[in-house]
């Protein structure tokens, strides 16, 4: 298939015309980036909650050693202190991990009508310069405190999903069937939001935080829209960052070193119609340009409107040409699970659990990531 046609979803044409470059360009960095032993630097990541000692250990059990968390804020504060950052990290560093990303109080995957701190997402005031204000602070604090990176969503309809399908041995695997979606109301509290209005409120947004992460140094990684839904909306909604020319779009907005992308797999290859060609460019067009702070390692069947999540082994994706593909463009940051198929049946032991639930489906991603990284440092 033409490398071209991952350019998909509502405004295509016009974004081209933003976003497009010439295909020589993009060989020559091909070229000049080809996978060295020295570029499999990436590390095996987490970022699944709680924020706790015995989670913490749950991760240094299994080989995670770079991690994502958050920390424990007080008095339902928008944003966490210095000292709360410290603690958090301090925790992370008895047990040998390393806080690369914070989860922020906010801007977190919540649909509208259950989130908290609206203000940014649905452009009110006095909330949203509140909300800015709070981000900024977080940013602040982590440059204080040594926390490289904070990621964070701008989403309206939070992660949509439709029922879950059986899975291998009893799992459930989460999916979206656009046919079978059926919306609990027509419309959001955020009523209708279309294209231009949600792109005035991101850019809102943007041009106040990108100075900010680039005083502070801190990178902010957002992730995409997850899934991608129709031209005309969901709910209302156009999810403007549930394209691939949307999230390149996005990046180019007050571009800096320091804004770029929670890069979610899973999700950038729900946004595809044919993930298992499209997806290598697709890394290549946001790695090349350094705008990948984070990868969701996830794999589907499936493809946009209809996909559901399944273990990493055994989706659409060639996860072992996935994982060359960041090598290639010189990515070093954290490879990390994020959904994982679930179980309903936590393992019993004295008549006591002692899985959470999905916690043994982690530890199989986290070693079937971990294996591909070693194997890949040892043969390149």
């Amino acid at each position: 298939m033409h490398r071209r046609t991952f350019m998909l979803g509502t405004g295509a044409a016009a974004s081209l015309s933003v976003i497009g470059e010439a295909e020589a360009q993009t060989q020559s960095r091909r070229r000049a980036t080809q996978a060295a032993p020295s570029q499999y630097r990436m590390k095996l990541g987490c970022q699944s909650m709680p924020s706790t000692d015995a989670h913490f250990e749950v991760f240094a059990r299994y080989g995670v050693r770079n991690i994502s968390a958050r920390a424990t804020v007080a008095d339902g504060r928008m944003y966490p202190t210095v000292a709360e950052l410290t603690t958090l990290k301090q925790m992370a560093q008895r047990h040998g991990l390393s806080l690369d990303m914070l989860e922020p109080e906010i801007l977190n995957s919540t649909h509208i009508d259950r989130e908290k701190h609206p203000g940014i997402m649905l452009g009110q005031e006095p909330d949203r310069e509140r909300e800015i204000a709070a981000f900024a602070t977080t940013l602040r604090n982590c440059a204080a405190v040594g926390i490289p990176c904070v990621k964070y969503n701008m989403s309206l309809l939070g992660v949509l999903r439709t029922a879950p399908v059986e899975g291998r041995g009893g799992s459930k695997y989460f999916g979206w069937d656009l046919a079978k979606a059926k919306p609990l109301t027509p419309l959001t509290r955020a009523g209708r939001v279309d294209a231009t209005e949600f792109w005035k409120r991101i850019t809102y947004f943007l041009d106040r935080i990108v100075p900010v992460a680039n005083e502070t140094k801190v990178r902010i990684a957002c992730h995409p829209q997850d899934p991608g839904t129709p031209p005309g909306g969901y709910q209302g909604i156009d999810n403007v960052l549930g394209t691939i020319e949307g999230l390149k779009r996005f990046v180019l907005i007050n571009e800096s070193p320091y804004h770029g992308l929670n890069f979610c797999q899973g999700s950038v290859c729900e946004n595809l119609t044919d993930p298992s060609n499209q997806i290598f460019d697709v890394i290549r067009w946001f790695g090349e340009r350094k705008k990948i702070f984070n990868v969701h390692f996830r794999n589907i069947h499936g493809a946009r409107n209809r996909f559901n999540e399944t273990f990493p082994d055994e989706g659409d994706i060639d996860m072992v040409r996935a994982l060359r593909t960041y090598a290639e463009v010189g990515y070093d940051g954290m490879i990390m699970p994020d959904h994982v198929p679930g179980m309903d049946d936590p393992l019993v032991v004295d008549g006591k659990p002692v899985w959470t639930p999905r916690a043994e489906n982690f530890a199989f991603c986290y070693g079937y990531i971990r294996g591909l990284l070693q194997s890949a440092q040892r043969s390149a």
